[in-house]
């Protein structure tokens, strides 16, 4: 049992005309983390550690205490003590983690120690021959309120009605008394279970726990229609891939260790004002069009691409990534082109012009005249419902990832009534966004739901940058928007990756598969695909506007490239590369965490270096921790000296430790201060795991 502070008696409405709420008796403020004050719920997956800190104190010298209370979908609650880490602050921390999805909740309560509070006076007085007797009859009536006022077992009864005994037993010499009141057994159980008083809660806060797959994991991007599409080497015509020939790709996929596949549109295109190869308005009759502009006679969004096939053939497309271990997200890209049956069915949807035309898509100078955006407002419960309608559609179809294609152009309200109203039935569904934008949007559309954010780390490539940037994500933000990291992407190819070769992809796939939990590689990366469209951060011949033939069949062992072009017969593969990183990632747990990164001082500024310690709940991953070294820069082959901070890595400052690189299995012995050579030629990167001698 414990003592609440509420004083019924007081009239706290007084407070009301002045703004003001009551602070408890044991005022607990700053509590963290709290997401817009508690109007958003923080964030975790099942296994996830994060601290919970406030600032707990109290009027006078009287000893103050600070749990975390967290109470699961169940309605059970756990205490967790919390830790006084700055006294002169007052600041109190915990480390919590769930063990299983739902919503959970969380508060800290403040309280006052009796047993603190005598501890520290009698060991004083007691010690000075002050107030002997008083001090230790003192200590008995407290230990009888814990022993009776708490709920305990057998024999921590004894050991307290022991300890009683002890303290009113005159005939033995005072230390031996207090000692038996503030002994080690005694001290740890009233820290595990105490005895509270004036128990003072703080704000209860929400908090969404969900599968680690929303935290950890590892995309593979593909265009469907590319995989296994051909092309007649006489008519110079394309045949478009489909289900059946993408799933072939399936077990590469999966071998490589990814988690999971993710498809660009899969629907029907429109016809009119199809956009051409390399995003020309000129267009024959065979360009496939852009897959974004959606919608055509054959249906909308709830409809297939008939070259891809039919549901039959894309359900048999998800059982086989499933088999495979893969999840499969499906892009969710609310446009319509020209053709699209809501474009006479639904006008409502769109903005109707002065003209009476529907305004098609322009972000000045730029003009997307094959997409209408929809507009939200017209009919927000139609608009709503009819969106709603359409991802149900995949959902059961097996889908249960969506990465949304620039969710910042619609209004916030509706993504955040959309995934609750999909968590309701589906909590195991995912969210992507792909909101390269400001930065307000981007936390926001984290704050309402979405699991994951597409990020600036294409853009990132300095090593002060990255620093900054991920120290930024990896803070308060981790408890609300989760980073997803890709070197490329069918609208990214940036300057860096254009100019930096071979070691460019090797280096920005390393460092995306290690500095987040969550990183994408789209297809293509393997060969690193770097010729950008003349004015443009895009490849070019882009996927978006044609059908493209890989030939992985050439990256098999012994495959056969004598009569291939050059670029083909001397092409990089990755793919080994990309299966060494990705079972890194799987093997080393503090690999799966976000906020448990530490960077660490390099002498050359080309050079970053950070490492990842723990991070997870019960399942031994404190004792796993990885360093990453990389030289950044892709052009030149750089030395530097790397001075690690030991304790971040569970180290002493004086200890050496065994350094086994996982890329090329080599170790070392490594201390404080370690001297590298990394760049063209040789590796890029350095990922260590660290070993006591």
């Amino acid at each position: 049992m414990t003592s609440r502070a509420d004083s019924p008696a007081i009239d706290r409405t007084v407070l009301r005309p002045l703004g003001q709420r009551p602070i408890g008796r044991i005022p607990v403020q700053d509590v963290r983390p709290s997401v817009d004050g508690g109007a958003r719920p923080t964030k975790s997956v099942v296994g996830e550690t994060f601290d919970v800190t406030a600032t707990v104190f109290r009027e006078g010298h009287d000893a103050v205490n600070a749990t975390v209370v967290l109470t699961d979908p169940d309605g059970s609650e756990q205490q967790v003590p919390m830790t006084l880490r700055s006294a002169g602050l007052d600041h109190w921390s915990a480390q919590v983690s769930a063990d299983r999805t739902g919503t959970w909740h969380y508060r800290v309560e403040g309280w006052s120690d009796p047993y603190g509070t005598w501890h520290h006076d009698a060991t004083i007085k007691v010690e000075a021959g002050v107030d002997v007797e008083l001090m230790l009859e003192e200590g008995a009536r407290v230990l009888e309120r814990a022993r009776d006022e708490v709920p305990r077992d057998a024999a921590q009864t004894t050991l307290l009605t022991d300890a009683v005994t002890a303290l009113r037993d005159s005939s033995r010499p005072s230390g031996a008394r207090l000692a038996a009141g503030t002994g080690e057994e005694v001290h740890s159980l009233l820290t595990a279970y105490p005895l509270r008083d004036m128990v003072s809660p703080g704000p209860e806060l929400t908090w969404w726990v969900e599968r680690p797959l929303a935290l950890y994991g590892a995309w593979y991007e593909i265009f469907p229609r590319s995989e296994g599409a051909t092309q007649d080497p006489d008519t110079g015509l394309w045949t478009s891939g489909t289900f059946a020939t993408a799933a072939q790709r399936l077990p590469a996929i999966a071998g490589m260790g990814f988690d999971v596949v993710y498809l660009t549109p899969v629907h029907p295109i429109g016809r009119t004002n199809r956009k051409g190869r390399n995003n020309t308005l000129e267009t024959d009759e065979h360009d496939p069009g852009s897959p974004y502009a959606i919608g055509a006679a054959e249906g909308g969004h709830d409809a297939l691409h008939p070259e891809l096939g039919d549901f039959d053939d894309f359900d048999a497309f998800v059982e086989r990534a499933r088999a495979e271990g893969l999840d499969v997200a499906l892009d969710l890209a609310l446009q319509a082109a020209p053709d699209h049956p809501w474009a006479t069915s639904h006008q409502e949807l769109f903005t109707t012009r002065a003209d009476g035309s529907i305004a098609y898509a322009e972000n000045p100078p730029k003009k997307y005249q094959d997409i209408y955006p929809l507009n939200f407002d017209n009919d927000p419960p139609g608009a709503y419902a009819e969106m709603r309608r359409v991802v149900q559609v995949w959902i059961d179809h097996g889908v249960t990832i969506f990465r949304v294609d620039n969710p910042h152009t619609k209004p916030v309200e509706f993504w955040q009534w959309l995934i609750a109203d999909v968590a309701v039935d589906h909590p195991e569904v995912i969210w992507l966004a792909e909101a390269f934008t400001r930065p307000a949007m981007m936390h926001t559309l984290g704050k309402v739901g979405f699991q994951q954010s597409y990020t600036y780390y294409a853009w990132r490539n300095e090593a002060w940058e990255l620093r900054e940037y991920v120290t930024e994500l990896a803070g308060e933000s981790a408890a609300y928007m989760r980073p997803s990291f890709w070197p490329t992407t069918h609208d990214i190819l940036t300057p860096y990756m254009q100019f930096g070769g071979p070691t460019a992809f090797t280096l920005r796939a390393a460092l995306a598969a290690t500095l987040v939990p969550t990183y994408g590689i789209y297809a293509g990366h393997e060969h690193c695909e770097n010729v950008a469209r003349p004015g443009a951060q895009e490849q070019i011949d882009n996927e978006k506007y044609e059908l493209k033939d890989r030939r992985w069949d050439l990256d098999a062992p012994g495959a056969d490239r004598s009569d291939e072009p050059a670029e083909r017969r001397h092409r990089v593969d990755l793919a080994p590369y990309l299966t060494k990183l990705n079972r890194i990632r799987r093997e080393h747990p503090s690999l799966h965490w976000l906020r448990n990164i530490t960077f660490h001082a390099c002498d050359d500024e080309s050079f970053l270096a950070f490492s990842k310690r723990g991070g997870g709940a019960d399942d031994g991953s404190a004792s796993d921790t990885v360093i990453v070294i990389a030289n950044l820069d892709p052009h030149a082959l750089r030395e530097s000296t790397v001075h690690l901070n030991m304790p971040a890595l569970g180290l002493s400052w004086g200890d050496g430790f065994i350094a086994q690189d996982l890329i090329t299995g080599e170790q070392w012995h490594w201390g404080e201060h370690v001297f590298v050579r990394l760049g063209i030629g040789t590796e890029p990167v350095h990922i260590v795991h660290v070993r006591r001698f």
